[in-house]
């Protein structure tokens, strides 16, 4: 569900919304940058507690942490301190029923979901239950089936299995007809799913949902793939098995960060021990998909690893076709038939970006024709529109304008959409309040999808900007350019971005704060593809800074002093010590 890097950055002609024009008017502009100040008296004794450079700990402190076990644990997520899983309800009445299974050597089919989560979920649940001995047939969803969740369509490619027993992995929370249609054949099904529960009572034999009323475990947070990683634990007990689930841990930190999960409590501490699992590079696959995606598993693995590299080329095969592609190269154990998979998935991921600059570019002059950048809400709806592109178009509007966004595939007199949001704008909730102008729509907070009639768009329109208003979206922006912290000239940068890897994953309900750099002298390296390279003069170090899509603002800027805020790391490309900033917004001050 999460788009390439690109996806979040502005073009050099979309850029005016993020990027300041570089010129010394920009000082008395009210959108000039903001200076969060010098750390503070509290911000040192934090970092002497801490061990941290001053800026992480100045970053911490104006987030409101404080030298506390909390603190400590955030910065040092562990495994040993997840939620004991005892109260999730119905877990252990899934993994008795799977464990007879196993014993029975009765068929089971897993069906996942067409995004990351979904292939993920369907991946574990899979392996794990053929290392323990099980007969699995695992299936996907497809887009060309015309609907979302485990729809009619794919309940008859269940049954065809002559499956007795299934598992839906990222769906079946809402498809209550489709699962008592299964039951009257006679086939069993468990559920996986973290989306919002109806009312109505689901005709499942086990519904493994935190979302539940009646689930007693705490953590809300998790998704499908790590309830699938927390059924499997279950199920290998029951089995009195023994079996490492931590080899799994690469893929719950691939669905969980792809699905914009919230990257905090146990979610933080799996996707932390699965990018270490990640960076080993033990899954062919994933090892052949980082090669092609020019990502060195050995310089270790971050949560934007996953957004913007490793997930976009997972869900390309789905977008565009059949999402089977993505799973068989998650399941393949052959290097080399794994790398031919990859090579197939690489060759999709061209095509998407080609479909989705062409979308994207549409929808803007569309916004701009209207003059929707003024509402509230922004809702767009295309006959033609290509359904798998959707949701990456909607996160771009979204991101670029701050606004709650819909983007419909009209087919006809019927449409497919996908809603995204600024973070922290619950989106399920503006959906309910909209679900006059809608035929369905399903989701959680930070991600949905819905289903509209074409003669219901321009009232759909109005319900969702009442909706929006209602919800606070008028208080929302784009976050892009708002510093967090300022760069302290007493830190060495090198040691500030290891330090700031320590906050990782970073993402949803974890955003990875914003560094400023005050007045520093700049010279333009170099302009490649349309890409800016700078080099910025501290009082003691010289570092970089790359801004994606920016080489136009280039000759406004060498020779001068710039504010630039951006998020600091290292420079894999250059190694060492080398760190550099990648740019959210710059500002010329001379």
């Amino acid at each position: 569900m999460l788009s390439d890097a690109a996806w979040t950055q502005a073009t050099d002609s979309q850029a005016r919304g993020l990027l300041l024009p570089v010129a010394a008017a920009n000082l008395a502009r009210e959108d000039a940058i903001r200076d969060p100040g010098e750390a503070s008296v509290e911000a040192l004794e934090l970092s002497r507690a801490l061990g941290l450079s001053i800026t992480v700990a100045d970053a911490l402190f104006r987030a409101g942490r404080r030298a506390d076990p909390e603190t400590r644990l955030f910065l040092d997520p562990r495994l040993a301190h997840l939620t004991p899983p005892d109260a999730m309800a119905d877990r252990e009445l899934s993994a008795d029923r799977l464990a007879r299974a196993i014993r029975a050597r009765e068929k089971v089919a897993v069906f996942g979901d067409y995004d990351c989560d979904g292939i993920t979920s369907c991946a574990i649940v899979t392996e794990v239950l053929r290392a323990l001995g099980g007969d699995v047939v695992p299936l996907l969803a497809t887009r060309k089936d015309g609907s979302y969740g485990f729809n009619a369509k794919a309940l008859e490619r269940v049954r065809q299995t002559g499956a007795t027993l299934l598992v839906t992995c990222d769906c079946g929370s809402s498809d209550h007809e489709r699962l008592a249609t299964a039951r009257s054949y006679g086939i069993e099904t468990l559920v996986i799913d973290h989306h919002l529960v109806p009312a109505e009572p689901l005709p499942a034999l086990a519904f493994l949902n935190p979302h539940r009323p009646e689930c007693g475990f705490p953590f809300k947070g998790l998704a499908s793939c790590g309830l699938a990683l927390s059924l499997g634990a279950a199920v290998r007990r029951a089995l009195g098995a023994n079996l490492d689930m931590r080899q799994w841990l690469d893929l719950v930190a691939i669905g969980t960060v792809a699905d914009v999960a919230p990257l905090v409590g146990d979610n933080r501490a799996l996707v932390r021990a699965g990018l270490a699992v990640l960076g080993q590079g033990a899954r062919p696959g994933l090892r052949a998909l980082a090669e092609l995606a020019r990502l060195d598993l050995g310089q270790g693995v971050s949560a934007d690893d996953i957004a913007f590299r490793v997930a976009p080329r997972l869900n390309a095969p789905g977008r565009l076709d059949d999402p089977d592609l993505s799973l068989a190269l998650l399941l393949e154990r052959d290097s080399t038939r794994a790398a031919g998979i990859a090579a197939m998935i690489e060759q999709l991921t061209a095509q998407r970006r080609a479909i989705q600059e062409e979308m994207i570019g549409q929808a803007l002059r569309e916004i701009e024709a209207n003059g929707w950048a003024k509402e509230p809400a922004i809702l767009l709806a295309r006959q033609g529109w290509h359904p798998g592109i959707v949701g990456i178009v909607a996160g771009r509007v979204a991101s670029k304008f701050g606004k709650p966004t819909i983007v419909v595939a009209l087919d006809g007199a019927a449409g497919r959409g996908s809603v995204r949001g600024p973070a922290g704008f619950p989106l399920h909730d503006a959906l309910v309040l909209s679900r006059a102008g809608l035929v369905g729509f399903g989701g959680h907070q930070a991600a949905a999808g819905v289903e509209v009639r074409a003669d219901r768009v321009e009232a759909l329109r109005v319900l969702w900007c009442d909706a929006a208003v209602a919800l606070g979206a008028l208080n929302l922006g784009p976050l892009e350019g708002e510093a967090d912290v300022r760069l302290d000239d007493r830190d060495e940068p090198a040691v500030v971005a290891r330090d700031f890897e320590r906050l990782e994953p970073c993402g949803q309900g974890n955003r990875a704060p914003r560094v400023l750099v005050r007045g520093a002298p700049v010279r333009v390296s170099r302009v490649i593809k349309g890409h800016l390279k700078l080099e910025i003069s501290l009082r003691r170090h010289v570092i970089g800074a790359f801004g994606y899509e920016l080489g136009a603002l280039s000759s406004g800027l060498s020779g001068g002093r710039v504010d630039i805020v951006g998020r600091l790391r290292r420079d894999t490309f250059r190694g060492g010590s080398a760190v550099e900033i990648r740019i959210d917004r710059v500002e010329r001050t001379s």
